[in-house]
């Protein structure tokens, strides 16, 4: 296993990089897309989480792709700083918003999802995590409920009210002058559908590349959505994404976190089942307590989860890939989001290094035999 930090598009300086080294950190992933673009709150000193119904910005420009310059420069910049750059997360809504909508520029966006994979290829960045969803990350409210006051993100209810308006989609506007209305429901099947063309357009231009595609579980993992449906909403879900199209370069962007707040299946049985089939791209670490859609994230070492449990079960699974925190409550100083993550961090490290090496710990704890005693 190795440990790793997720950073954001604000967060690619070397500062940043620093403290993912003074952290214990090997590897990173990174966030290129900006999802504060232009938008009203733009956490420059956290991590974005998003809100309950709110657009987090504007999708960039749907001409400008990611260059193989532009992706090596900053992994040769990553590497300078001693890190490995293990991913990139998640697709600008302006390249793909058609393919998730099924709408009349998905043929044009199915090639420029296929030019961002092998630019990721020829860079030598072996993941490309995405999240194949319409509503995105919503339903989140930021409360003073952690340890100690801290503030964390949860759930407070069903998100039905407000429907995804015309011209957003994951979470994102990527057409500010969209006809006023809101995007039709469609059904889960409808959905599915459309993320089997996707993974069979593209899947045979990742083998080629020599790139994963690693698929994050819908959060907040509710069947519905903004009256949207979601794909990966219960552990067993994941199985059939796998399922849908058979390849090394369909894989998981297991987020552990989410797992936990499904209201069905068991989190110790769905890590050991996914992790087994080595089907696991990298992993996101997270706490949790309550389940949707009533829950709230909290410090990793409390919650309803068992850590060590969960990271001895990849152990002895030979999982070898990233584990990252995805988020962290913010702690009260003048650096919360560096504080919440060394902390989440320490505790990582220090469970792996239990339970990688027991027996060097089983004998550094027998006491000693001295002959004159």
């Amino acid at each position: 296993m190795k440990i790793g930090l997720g950073l954001y598009r604000h967060m690619l300086t070397r500062d940043y990089y620093d403290f993912a080294r003074q952290a214990g950190c090997t590897h990173v992933v990174v966030h290129l897309v900006d999802y504060f673009n232009q938008g009203p709150a733009n956490p420059r000193n956290n991590q974005p989480t998003g809100s309950k119904y709110e657009p987090w910005g504007f999708a960039g420009n749907p001409n400008e792709l990611w260059t193989v310059k532009e992706l090596r420069t900053l992994r040769a910049e990553i590497e300078e700083a001693g890190l490995i750059l293990a991913a990139i997360e998640n697709i600008d809504p302006a390249h793909w918003h058609d393919i998730l909508l099924d709408g009349p520029q998905r043929p044009q966006q199915i090639e420029k999802v296929k030019t961002i994979i092998r630019r990721l290829g020829e860079a030598g960045i072996p993941v490309l995590g995405y999240n194949f969803s319409l509503a995105g990350v919503c339903g989140r409210v930021s409360v003073p409920l952690g340890r100690g006051n801290a503030v964390t993100v949860g759930m407070d209810g069903p998100v039905e009210e407000v429907p995804v308006p015309n011209g957003t989609v994951w979470n994102m506007v990527y057409d500010r002058n969209a006809p006023a209305g809101n995007l039709p429901a469609i059904s889960h099947e409808e959905l599915w559908r459309r993320l089997q063309r996707f993974l069979e357009d593209v899947i045979r231009v990742a083998e080629q590349s020599g790139v994963q595609l690693a698929a994050h579980p819908d959060d907040p993992p509710m069947p519905t959505m903004r009256q949207q449906p979601r794909l990966v909403y219960q552990p067993h879900m994941y199985q059939r994404l796998l399922d849908l199209v058979p390849s090394r370069s369909n894989a998981l962007e297991l987020c552990v976190g989410t797992l936990a707040e499904m209201t069905e299946g068991n989190i110790y049985d769905a890590v050991d089942q996914y992790s087994k089939q080595g089907r696991i791209a990298y992993i996101h670490l997270r706490n949790v307590v309550g389940k949707v859609p009533h829950y709230r994230e909290t410090f990793i070492d409390e919650g309803n989860v068992d850590m060590i449990r969960i990271l001895a079960i990849l152990h002895r699974n030979h999982f070898d890939g990233v584990i990252i925190p995805d988020h962290t409550p913010q702690m009260t100083c003048a650096a919360p989001w560096h504080a919440g993550m060394a902390h989440t961090l320490g505790f990582m490290l220090a469970a792996k290094a239990v339970i990688e090496f027991p027996r060097r710990r089983d004998a550094d704890l027998e006491p000693t035999t001295r002959g004159d005693e």
